[in-house]
This record gives C-alpha cells, structure tokens and sequence, in this order.
C-alpha cells in the first residue's frame, strides 16, 4: 500500500536519519554484482563515504578511494590482500589502508556496511596496516561508568589512524548521560533494537536498519526504549588536529 509520502526520514543541514523505506540502491563503477546503497557522501557535506554493500553470490567490490573499513552485517566475504586471505563472518571487520590493492568478494548473498575516506597524513608517520577482528571479540567498556551503555572500540588509537569505528551496546532503558555537542562527524547505523534520537532540536524513533548522519556540533543524544538492548555501529573523526594538516 503506498504510504501517500509519509516517512521517519528527515533531512536537516546538521543530520540526516536515511529509513530503510527510503533506500535506494545503485551500481558503481568496478563494482561487480552488488548494489550500493549511499548513506553519507561530499554530496551531504561529509568528510567520508558510508554506504551498504549487498552482495549477490560471487558479487565483489571496486577500488577503494582512500582508506577503507569494512563491517559484515549477513553472509560472509573474503578479503584478499597481498599474499593472505580474510575470511569474515557477521560482525566481523576489517581496517584496509589507502593505496594498497585488495579484493571484496561474497561467496553466498551478503550485507556489509563500508566506510571510505581519505587520510590525513602526519608527517613522519606511516598510515596504520591493515587489521582484521571481530566484534565477538573485543571486551566492552562501560561508558562514563554505566555498566548498561558498553562500547566497543574496534580500531586501536594509533597515530597512523585518523579515524575511529565503535559499536555502541544500551540496555533497556539506558542512555547517553549529556547531550554531546562536539567536532567530530558522525555515520551511524543501527544494527539492533530502537529508542529515541536527539539530532539538533528534533527528537526521531529509530529503529533497526536506520542510518544517521551527523555533521560536527549538531547536539545529539540517545536513549534505547522497549525490552530489547539497542545497538549501533558508529564512525568518527579521530585523533588529529582540527587544523587541517596538524
């Protein structure tokens, strides 16, 4: 049934919430059997493309531009660098540096969130080597001390690194203790649960699937609602100077 135009999308100059009804999907060049859905882009102002890969089986992925991160959401793909391959499974990831040649291929029908972006070199410093994990792996952290808000920080802090991915665990009922207002941009995905988001001076429902865009100092804030734990898949900015080059 046609909605007659209603949707929980909104698109603000500080934010975007993108609703899985409002997806739409596209080829790209090199891109082999899979269909793009672009959620953040220099189009909206951003710093970084992110963007879905679904994969249909055998699809695989084109040259990167710049950095490239990799978050496996259903099915499985192989990444191939140099002399190795990485097999990864849901929540599995993967940090691949810019410059250095590399495959994306699914086997079986697959989902993965992509996130590019182009470094900010320091000078004397080598851009971080690739690094493979899982998120099953990696030991949570309570945020500001609130054993029901766990973070999950996937990429070391390391001065080859300019920026940071973390998943993002609320019990029930648990929320951010402020509302941050800060420079770092933001990409979030919602990978379980829903609850409320504060982005600017509106108030969205979200869910599982949702993506947002924040750019820096748009005042944010969650809260997860219902009887589920809520979790998100979030990319910042990190580790460099504001000034450009510092």
């Amino acid at each position: 049934m046609h909605n007659l135009g209603l949707t929980r999308s909104d698109r603000q100059p500080t934010h975007l919430l993108q609703t899985p009804d409002t997806f739409v999907g596209m080829p790209l060049p090199g891109f082999d059997a899979v269909n793009v859905i672009v959620h953040a882009a220099p189009a909206i102002g951003a710093a970084f493309t992110q963007y879905t890969a679904e994969f249909e089986p055998g699809g695989s992925l084109g040259q990167a531009h710049g950095q490239r991160f990799l978050y496996v959401l259903e099915g499985a793909i192989t990444v191939a660098l140099g002399s190795k391959t990485h097999e990864l499974a849901p929540n599995g990831y993967a940090h691949l540096p810019p410059n250095q040649p590399h495959t994306v291929k699914a086997g079986t029908k697959s989902r993965v969130a992509v996130i590019e972006k182009p470094v900010i070199a320091l000078e004397g410093v080598v851009p971080a080597p690739a690094l493979f994990g899982t998120e099953d792996a990696v030991v949570g952290q309570p945020l500001a001390g609130d054993d029901a808000l766990q973070v999950k920080q996937l990429l070391p802090t390391a001065p080859g690194l300019d920026y940071a991915v973390n998943t993002m665990r609320y019990e029930p009922g648990a929320a951010l203790s402020l509302v941050e207002i800060h420079v770092m941009e933001h990409g979030l995905l919602m990978l379980e649960g829903g609850g409320i988001y504060r982005l600017g001076n509106s108030w969205y429902p979200v869910q599982t699937g949702d993506f947002i865009w924040m750019a820096p100092y748009c005042p944010q804030w969650f809260g997860a609602l219902g009887k589920t734990p809520a979790k998100y898949l979030i990319y910042k900015d990190w580790n460099r100077h504001p000034l450009p080059g510092r």
